[in-house]
């Protein structure tokens, strides 16, 4: 009996040095089959293990994308809210590209990165998402649709003046925390 090891997973295989006395012949299709067997028993451990290894990270870099993707919203918004509140100066080419990153950011299709079993339940201090999410997924696609169509709006007024900006950025701050209210929690 050896071990054989794949990665982290070791499983035991019995190796035949001989073989009974019906095989057809001495180290013949007895060794190969145990062999054979032993080996096609590795490769389905190894699939196994790999495959769950591979959801696992995969869930962890969508977990990883959606951060960045807010992270990629919160700069931009942060630039046109710190110019309407009298913070940034406005500046009417800052504020189409930032307006037009967020209107990027509002064709993307999140949805891909919001796999089942990653919320804050499953992914404890890895993410905010609620389970609700998932169990709401019509209401959670309305909000992201809400977001599209504001940052739609602010992205086309963005570089019209202060005052056109502002009167845009109501609705897109309220398209961010209706959907934080509901769907993220407070903290990790």
């Amino acid at each position: 009996m050896v071990n054989v090891t794949v990665g982290w997973y070791a499983m035991p295989v019995a190796l035949a040095t001989r073989h009974p006395p019906n095989d057809r012949h001495e180290g013949g299709i007895g060794m190969k089959l145990t062999f054979s067997r032993a080996v096609a028993a590795l490769g389905v451990a190894a699939a196994v293990s790999v495959s769950s290894f591979a959801a696992a990270e995969d869930l962890n870099k969508a977990v990883k994308a959606r951060r960045g993707y807010y992270q990629v919203i919160s700069f931009n918004a942060g630039i046109l809210f710190g110019m309407a509140k009298g913070q940034v100066a406005y500046d009417a080419e800052l504020a189409k590209k930032a307006a037009g990153n967020l209107k990027a950011a509002g064709s993307i299709h999140a949805d891909l990165m919001f796999p089942a079993g990653t919320d804050n339940g499953a992914l404890k201090g890895q993410t905010r998402a609620l389970p609700k999410i998932w169990s709401d997924a019509a209401g959670f696609a309305a909000k992201a649709a809400a977001f599209k169509t504001a940052a739609d709006a602010v992205e086309a007024k963005s570089g019209d003046g202060l005052d056109a900006l502002r009167s845009t950025l109501g609705a897109l701050g309220g398209s961010c925390k209706g959907c934080h209210s509901s769907y993220r929690a407070k903290s990790f």
